[in-house]
């Protein structure tokens, strides 16, 4: 399953869609007046003399009116492996294990109110032995928007064995999510035309294209899903895993966290550094970047990613980019300005615009095993027929192929533009921006800078902005960085665990987006020997492919 995905619309992840995080300004009055509540942002000054902001913790204790929310009851039911999220009652077969419930949070923690609660679903699968059960070890892949039930369906087969036999697989759709009262903003017809947005404009028209595009689908969201908007931060769902933890009995949160996963997990470490236990944080976000900066991080990242498909495609003798690196650049970039001038048939009605073929190129870089795919796309498209590259583009989006799109996208936008302010706010700002996103990107930097203009739109003003995470007190902290990790670059693991007091950095050379339980036998090593003996890694611990 596909753990991550560049978040399309800036400000990360996803860990998924244009998973760029949002935001460069501090925003006005309400904005500040939201980070002095408990739980939030105070100001520091870093060792360069920068002054930078710094999550800090809840009070240990529970407050009175949440209470009723840590103690209710878990109903749980059978549930099957395909409809996991049916926890209203058992699903079509209770044979496969899975268990279902809903949890109550409130919609705002600051003013709780049972009339306004939402309805999260949990799914989970017991710990099937031999050896004592530890506890619970909830997941969570990404995004933001990746469904946690789906990666934890998946996990509960794809964990190694003796860490599935000691602990319960448990994944919550996390607010605005999937199951979990998700956000809705476009059609799926409306979808189809948003995707095919050229983001590399030539001309007045083609950039008045992006601004309106980018209007219609946060009108959307705020006309299908207003009263959720301001309310799926990273922050509050956070703290609806604290409330998930207290419901299933343990006394502190075991987490493995997946790109936008490991900013969640950082996070609630951040709030509740005395409750978080074993955390895994792989593929890490950079919690102290603005949206704009992460954005060009993260297109300088994809391209380290092509350039390694790139030499690994020219070695191979079906590889329809040339023989050399410099043709594969030449290639790929002559190939993008011909899609741009004339798209390719596809046997759909849809064409292969020259933003559905980036798109196809960027969801390849997620995993070194979609390089064969991406070739044999590419020779087809060689060919006149752009069906291929297209596939991967459905696959990135969601999209199956009867037409529907999961809300991955619309949670995606949601939560970006939410936790951090915009990373633009004009045309403007990107047209100054461009060179230095050119420079850190050849093939991609236009799109990531374009991209970055979408919370320009949001109908709703970002409550959270960059901070350092420090989570002092907390127990030891795994941060998994993957050197030519194409979504969350090396150096967002290596900041991320310079930031955590308890955190020791595992590093993975190699290519692909996240690795713990991919198969490497030295990190999964290492991880579990954390997650079942309490062993940290070594300092300065490096795996390789």
């Amino acid at each position: 399953m596909d753990t991550a995905r560049l978040l399309r619309t800036p400000g990360i992840m996803i860990a998924v869609a244009g998973m760029f995080l949002s935001g460069c300004s501090t925003g006005g009055s309400q904005h500040d007046t939201q980070y002095n509540a408990p739980g939030a942002s105070a100001r520091s000054v870093t060792a360069k003399g920068a002054s930078s902001a710094t999550l800090q913790p809840l009070p240990a204790a529970i407050p009175a009116d949440l209470k009723p929310y840590y103690q209710q009851k878990l109903n749980w039911r059978g549930c099957s492996t395909s409809t996991p999220g049916s926890a209203t009652g058992p699903g079509s077969s209770t044979s496969s294990g899975f268990q279902c419930t809903t949890m109550r949070v409130p919609l705002d923690y600051n003013h709780p109110s049972p009339s306004t609660d939402l309805r999260l679903v949990v799914a989970r699968k017991p710990a099937t032995g031999p050896g004592q059960r530890i506890g619970s070890l909830l997941v969570n892949p990404g995004g933001p928007g990746g469904s946690a039930i789906d990666y934890m369906v998946d996990a509960a087969t794809s964990f190694p064995a003796p860490v599935r036999a000691r602990y319960d697989m448990v994944g919550v759709d996390p607010r605005g999510v999937a199951r979990s009262e998700p956000i809705e903003c476009l059609t799926n017809a409306q979808m189809d035309k948003y995707t095919e947005v050229d983001n590399t404009p030539s001309g007045q028209a083609q950039i008045n294209a992006i601004t309106q595009a980018d209007k219609q689908f946060a009108h959307g969201c705020e006309q299908h899903s207003g009263k959720l908007l301001g309310h799926v931060s990273t922050i509050e769902s956070a703290r609806d895993m604290d409330v998930l933890r207290a419901l299933l009995g343990d006394a502190k949160l075991n987490y493995v966290g997946k790109s936008y996963g490991t900013l969640l997990g950082a996070t609630y470490a951040g709030l509740f550094p005395s409750r978080a236990g074993h955390l895994v944080l792989d593929g890490a976000l950079d919690p102290s970047l603005n949206s704009l900066d992460e954005s060009r991080s993260q297109a300088a990242g994809f391209e380290t990613a092509f350039e390694s498909f790139a030499k690994d495609c020219v070695q191979q003798p079906d590889c329809p980019m040339g023989q050399s690196l410099g043709a594969a650049n030449s290639y790929i970039s002559g190939f993008l300005n011909r899609l741009d001038a004339h798209p390719l048939p596809t046997g759909q009605s849809r064409p292969l615009v020259e933003a559905l073929g980036t798109t196809a190129l960027l969801e390849a870089m997620y995993a070194k095993q979609q390089w064969p795919t991406l070739r044999n796309a590419l020779a087809q498209a060689n060919n006149g027929d752009g069906s291929g590259l297209l596939a991967l583009s459905d696959a990135y989006y969601e999209r199956d192929t009867s037409g529907q799109y999961s809300n991955l996208m619309y949670a995606n936008a949601a939560v970006n533009c939410l936790d951090l302010p915009p990373a633009a706010k004009s045309p403007a700002d990107i047209e100054a921006a461009l060179p230095a996103f050119r420079k850190a990107s050849p093939h991609f930097g236009v799109d990531f800078a374009w991209m970055s203009l979408s919370c320009s739109s949001w109908p709703v003003p970002a409550t959270g902005r960059p901070e350092r995470i420090e989570a002092k007190g907390a127990a030891p902290i795994v941060v998994i960085g993957t050197t030519r990790d194409p979504a969350t670059p090396y150096a967002w693991a290596q900041s991320l665990a310079s930031q955590l007091q308890s955190a020791r950095l595992l590093t993975y050379v190699g290519d692909g987006h996240t690795i713990y339980a991919m198969g490497n036998d030295c990190i999964d090593t290492a991880v579990n020997a954390y997650l079942l003996q309490d062993k940290v890694p070594p300092k300065g611990e490096r795996c390789s492919q």
